[in-house]
């Protein structure tokens, strides 16, 4: 499952290039005319609670460190700003991810049992994942391991050293972890709808890749080799340490160990999506027991946090779907037609996807969420929030991101979410600032202009009926409109 921002509930990562005024919006259209917020907003009222201090080495390296009151403890993250994004040649999808496990192959110098052995004895907390848009590598040490995992990182992103027979183990590991997935109905609904809202754009595959080109994985190591060669380079990666640390003596640290790093980095060939012009439905047969899951994607714009029609959008899957909202309590409280109901706006680095996702209690009640669901985009299309509604969302957007600073672990992760998109962690205070002068008017814009029937896709998966084809997405294009009495009679139904 997507992962979620520490600012919103969102389906799919935060993760990209910096947002300007000439980036695309949901409909293909210049976001130039969009209402940017003014700089001087932005210093006169801090939201990040901690100092931090970005460098850039001559090879193109960015370095991050956030010192926080955290005795003893080091958070150190490798951010490669490649994901399912940059996956854009036919036939190689899922390599991203791929190396997300190659990276722990070791080197000459650390072979996979020496480094594992090290990281044993440090009591570190290592892992990897991988999003739409980058792949990131996670170290929770003590401050005095600090050193060591600096020349460990520098050594493998550097000298990574794998044969073939280890590729082609590694790769049926990957298709293994992709069975694995397809298990969860949730991912099975995901997968359907980023296949069926995108026509062209590498967005259209999850971080995974699509099965076919799994299945082929391994028989493309030469092709592997080429990916590492292009992606994995000081010019396409930000390397942040956060937790007990002074920054000058961490940016001679990662000076030392990665200055002999060479760049390279080649940017990939991403077609822009067509502007969507009719709705899509999608039904899913699961094999197996599951409630019914419904996935809404509205297509929306890219990661713009000086662009107050996109940060306006934010507020909106909080004020429209969030656990606070009205109809959470009608679905899930009073009703109890649905186990949850959440929304995120599109955070990615091309035009994403406003996403909102039900988990149905019961089939026959499925008619009943999405007209519900239909209910309230037109609410929040025809009628403005309260100000005083607004304001209580945006406090609590705000304060559960600040709440979510507690550790040296938190903060880097954080810092991960806004750096790998806008690739400086000032699109904070740039995404807060704007978030302070959302209006009411501003939200309803936001409901007009991102969720368009026109451009949106729906997928609902529910238990396959004696017969069918588990896991064949059958498309079954937009329903005729249900009368309220069914929809009232379902509503009420087991």
């Amino acid at each position: 499952m997507p992962r979620r921002l520490a600012l919103v509930p969102l389906f799919a990562v935060l993760l990209a290039a910096p947002a300007s005024a000439g980036n695309l919006d949901g409909n293909g259209e210049s976001g130039a005319d969009r209402v940017q917020v003014d700089p001087a907003t932005v210093a006169s009222a801090k939201v990040f609670p901690y100092p931090w201090t970005q460098r850039t080495l001559a090879n193109g390296l960015r370095v991050v460190v956030i010192p926080t009151p955290s005795p003893g403890l080091v958070a150190y993250r490798t951010v490669v700003r490649t994901g399912a994004r940059d996956e854009y040649e036919v036939g190689s999808t899922g390599f991203a991810h791929f190396f997300e496990h190659m990276m722990f192959r070791g080197t000459k110098k650390y072979p996979a049992d020496r480094y594992n052995e090290i990281v044993t004895r440090l009591g570190a907390d290592t892992n990897a994942y991988t999003s739409t848009d980058v792949t990131v590598y996670q170290f929770d040490i003590a401050r005095d391991d600090l050193a060591m995992v600096a020349e460990l990182e520098a050594d493998r992103f550097m000298n990574l050293d794998y044969d073939k027979e280890g590729f082609e183990t590694e790769a049926g590991a990957v298709y293994g972890e992709y069975r694995k997935n397809r298990s969860s109905p949730f991912f099975v609904a995901y997968e359907a709808l980023r296949e069926a809202a995108y026509d062209v754009h590498t967005y259209g595959h999850t971080a995974m890749g699509l099965v076919e080109d799994i299945k082929a994985m391994p028989t493309k190591y030469e092709y592997s080799r080429e990916f590492f060669n292009r992606y994995y380079r000081p010019d396409n990666c930000v390397v942040i340490v956060s937790g007990d640390v002074e920054a000058e003596s961490t940016f001679a640290l990662i000076e030392q160990h990665y200055a002999a790093w060479k760049p390279g980095y080649k940017a990939p060939k991403v077609r822009a999506e067509p502007t969507q012009k009719g709705e899509r439905r999608f039904e899913v047969p699961y094999e197996g027991k599951t409630q019914p899951q419904i996935l809404i994607g509205y297509k929306a714009g890219s990661f713009a946090p000086g662009d107050r029609n996109w940060v306006a959008s934010l507020a909106l899957a909080e004020l429209a779907f969030g656990e606070t909202s009205d109809l959470h309590r009608a679905l899930v409280l009073d009703e109890q037609l649905a186990e949850s109901i959440d929304a995120s706006g599109s955070d990615t680095r091309d035009p994403g996807l406003f996403m909102i996702h039900a988990l149905v209690k019961q089939p026959t009640q499925i008619t009943a969420v999405l007209a519900r669901i239909d209910q309230t985009v037109e609410q929040f299309r025809t009628t403005p929030i309260s100000a005083e509604r607004l304001s209580a969302v945006k406090a609590h957007m705000k304060y559960r991101f600040l709440l979510g600073l507690d550790t040296p672990r938190a903060v880097a992760e954080s810092a991960v979410e806004f750096i790998g998109v806008a690739g400086d962690l000032e699109a904070v205070e740039t995404l807060y600032a704007t978030l302070q002068t959302v209006t009411p008017a501003d939200v309803q814009t936001a409901a007009q202009d991102w969720l368009r029937d026109r451009e949106r896709t729906v997928v609902i998966v529910r238990e396959a009926a004696p017969g069918e084809v588990p896991g064949v997405a059958i498309d079954v294009g937009k329903p005729k409109p249900t009368a309220k009495k069914t929809a009232k009679t379902e509503g009420k139904g087991g």
